[in-house]
């Protein structure tokens, strides 16, 4: 009988089976259903994309005051009076170079039997020639000589049949027919669209409700898919018609018939990915080989081709679409091979708004995430699972590799080891005692050796007196990796430090450790619960070298735990850090070093005339003002849920804060601080991270400070004790940031790009406020920026904008 352990895992087997099976059998009748009803389905495809480019008309006029039906009959005869006008157009142009062709017959002759008489010419294919001709000769002998040996076969007797002959009336209803049929797919686009429009919010309603799920979640998705499709296709029709309209023009000039009706051609080809130009320019090269007896039309054909090529490329496309990610390659060229074989023609020129559609998606809908993670060409993993993965892949190299790219692509390289490397080491922990086995334990042990191995080589330190720091592991070989890491961060730093292979937890090693003895002795550990490891390798180190202070690098300790102040002395430590920033500034001021190393906020070039601008809006402590700053500030602290949010305007010499909200409080060296509206945060310019947003008129967004290599020894941030930082520049079309909106907290907190772009919105429309109480000041509010996204990873075939 089979055990009682093997029945659930059987359960399971054939429950996985089932589901794979009914995952499959759906996908078939979805594809079934896309090839079975195109008729439908290619018009009201056509409809929703009509939909998504019509419907910021249709917004615009509402808010102008028309009321929502006669905004949509409007918009959708507009539209109608272009779209047929341009079809009318274009059959016009058809009808009159169709009359034209017959007359450029003779000029076609002449240039093919110069082209023949060219290639028939003595030359260096002579020889060729010879030999083809010789063997084709010899063929037809043998072919002769079979035929007579078989006593030669009989002439085949040609056979025509002849269909019935039809009537007038017949030929004129087919003809119907064939004018009917996209006349009707037109008026189905029509009505779709018109009703679309009509009730688009009843619409998204709709489908919120059968996403279902999370409502805050869904209405999110929903408006930011809508707002990126219309965005996409608004932007990839402004970017045909760049292309579309100086190809006609310039085949005007140049003289090659029906120019606009290539210019329209090339305009729409545009669509298809890669062939769709090269497709485009068959037509006008060829039509400028026909008319010109010489090559000169043709020549200027393909010179005006090119250059709009490049300039549309390099140019056009990277202006208007200002991203850097978006459909990968491979999947545009598989998604136009997809909807061609199901669709058709039609399929082929919709093939990319359809795949863009359902990349976005797959970005903002949960369900439907794995259209985003197949289409799309931002990276599907993380830097340090990708790192991870590549270590336990086996291959040394490639990690090696991609260690050095995230390396350099770093602001440093201790940036990257806290960023990248040490979460690599804390999964090789996790991974240990539940799915890692010994030879992906010996894999990530040997790849990261080799990897720490070269960045040693890429950044070789000078020669330094003995070193003062001791960096060791206490249990573990990877804990003894991140003790490596760390030496080479404090040596890059300026702290002479180096790394023993020994480890902490054991006497017999740390007796064997020649050299001076060190002042400062950083001990990493990994263990989740490293208490008592901890404490038993800080009693090691203490025998064996008394007058040194001991840094405790606790890497998995949440940020509570490490904020406890009983903790050190539970530890028999003189301090702990949970970062590699932490534990460089821990082991310098255990030297009795302080630390001076930090960024200060810039001046901008154009800080004389940003000064200027500030100095014009006047007084901004008036007490209108003065209730919209608290009320702004008071507003941001409660919608991203953080102590404290302020309103501020950086001077030539100091930070000024108009508003503040809430209060931070806590502890810095056993003394209690307070900051509130009553003891507002200000600091000198260079020490304020506004003065940061300020100088690089950009969002700022600093997750934990004494993390951030940059801030983490600003001594004007850690007497206040902050640990969270984002701040959005207060801008103006002219004369840069005056200030900025931010948010503070004491503990450290992270946004996501929404909440950037949120606040980013919330700082402008503060700027649009200010501007309508100062009007003479002539101050108007600029427009907000997206953050950048992340790298590609994977060749960009399609860009898909920012709404």
């Amino acid at each position: 009988m089979p055990s009682p352990q093997a029945e659930p895992e059987a359960f399971a087997a054939r429950a996985s089976v089932v589901h794979t099976a009914a995952g499959a059998l759906l996908v078939a009748l979805i594809l079934v259903g896309l090839y079975v009803g195109r008729e439908i389905l290619i018009p009201l495809a056509l409809a929703i994309l009509l939909g998504f480019v019509l419907g910021p008309l249709v917004t615009r006029l509402r808010r102008w005051g028309l009321p929502h039906l006669l905004s949509v009959i409007t918009v959708v005869t507009l539209a109608l009076g272009l779209i047929g006008g341009s079809f009318a157009f274009m059959a016009s142009e058809v009808r009159e170079l169709s009359a034209e062709l017959p007359t450029y017959q003779q000029t076609i002759k002449r240039k093919l039997t110069d082209l023949r008489q060219a290639i028939r010419a003595p030359g260096m294919f002579d020889g060729l020639t010879r030999t083809v001709t010789l063997v084709q000769r010899e063929a037809s002998h043998i072919a002769e000589e079979a035929t007579a040996t078989t006593g030669g076969a009989s002439r085949v007797q040609k056979v025509e049949i002849q269909g019935e002959s039809r009537s007038p009336l017949s030929r004129a209803l087919d003809g119907l027919e064939r004018v009917a049929s996209p006349l009707l797919t037109a008026g189905i686009v029509l009505v779709f669209t018109f009703l679309i429009l009509l009730d688009r919010l009843d619409l998204r309603d709709r489908l919120i409700r059968l996403v279902g799920g999370n409502l805050h979640r869904a209405t999110d998705a929903m408006d930011e898919a809508g707002e990126r499709i219309s965005s996409y296709l608004i932007v990839q029709l402004w970017v045909n018609l760049s292309y579309g309209v100086p190809m006609a023009l310039g085949l005007w000039l140049i003289g090659v018939p029906g120019a606009f009706l290539w210019g329209a051609v090339a305009a729409l080809m545009r669509y298809v990915p890669y062939v769709g130009p090269m497709i485009s320019a068959v037509f006008p090269l060829a039509l400028a080989f026909a008319i010109d007896p010489g090559w000169s039309t043709v020549l200027w054909t393909l010179a005006l081709i090119v250059a709009l090529e490049v300039i549309s490329n390099n140019v056009v496309e990277p202006w208007l679409y200002g991203s850097s990610t978006g459909l990968s390659a491979i999947s545009l060229i598989v998604a136009a091979t997809f909807w061609t074989a199901l669709w058709g023609p039609v399929g082929l020129v919709m093939s990319t708004p359809l795949t863009v559609c359902l990349l976005v998606i797959g970005r903002h809908l949960p369900a439907l995430q794995f259209f985003n993670v197949l289409l799309g060409s931002a990276p599907a993993l993380d830097a340090p699972t990708r790192l991870y993965q590549r270590l336990l892949s086996g291959d040394v190299d490639e990690a090696v590799e991609l260690g050095r790219e995230l390396a350099q692509a770093a602001d440093s390289l201790p940036a990257f080891y806290q960023d990248s490397a040490l979460p690599v080491l804390r999964r090789t922990v996790a991974d240990y005692q539940t799915v890692s086995t010994s030879e992906h334990r010996l894999r990530l042990i040997t790849g990261m050796e080799a990897l720490l191995d070269e960045l040693h080589e890429l950044t070789p330190l000078p020669p330094e007196p003995a070193p003062t720091v001791l960096c060791l592991g206490a249990q573990w070989e990877v804990d003894t990796l991140a003790a490596r890491m760390l030496a080479h961060a404090l040596a890059l730093e300026g702290t002479p430090a180096r790394a023993d292979a020994a480890l902490a937890s054991s006497a017999e090693s740390l007796v064997d450790i020649t050299g001076p003895a060190p002042r400062a002795v950083c001990l990493s550990l990994f263990a989740p619960k490293p208490w008592r490891a901890a404490r038993r390798a800080c009693r090691r180190v203490q025998r064996r070298w008394p007058d040194a202070r001991i840094v405790v690098c606790a890497w998995n300790l949440d940020e509570k735990a490490l904020a406890d102040p009983a903790l050190v002395e539970t530890l028999d430590a003189h301090a702990v850090a949970g970062s590699l920033v932490e534990a460089v500034l821990r082991a310098q001021e255990s030297l009795g070093a302080t630390v001076t190393e930090w960024e200060k906020a810039p001046v901008p070039p154009h800080d004389a005339q940003r000064l200027q601008r500030l100095r014009a809006l006047g007084a901004l402590d008036e007490p209108a003002l003065r209730e919209l700053f608290e009320r702004t500030a008071q507003r941001a602290a409660s919608i991203f849920d953080v102590s404290a949010a302020m309103v501020t305007v950086v001077t030539d010499k100091e930070l000024r804060v108009l508003g503040f909200h809430g209060a931070l409080r806590t502890a810095v060296d056993g003394q209690d601080v307070v900051i509130d509206s009553g003891k507002p945060l200000e600091l000198p310019r260079e020490q304020a991270l506004c003065g940061h947003v300020v100088a690089r008129d950009e969002v700022l967004l600093v997750p934990d400070i004494a993390k951030d290599p940059r801030f983490a020894a600003n001594p004007g941030l850690r007497r206040s004790g902050l640990r969270f930082y984002a701040g959005a520049p207060l801008r103006m079309k002219r004369g840069g940031a005056i200030g900025s909106l931010c948010l503070l907290d004491t503990e450290p907190t992270q946004l996501s790009e929404r909440d950037l772009k949120l606040l980013q919105a919330m700082a402008q429309d503060l700027m649009e406020t200010i501007a309508q109480h100062k009007p003479h000041a002539d101050v108007e509010a600029a427009d907000a920026e997206s953050p950048e996204e992340p790298k590609p990873s994977a060749t960009v075939g399609q860009v898909v904008p920012d709404p």
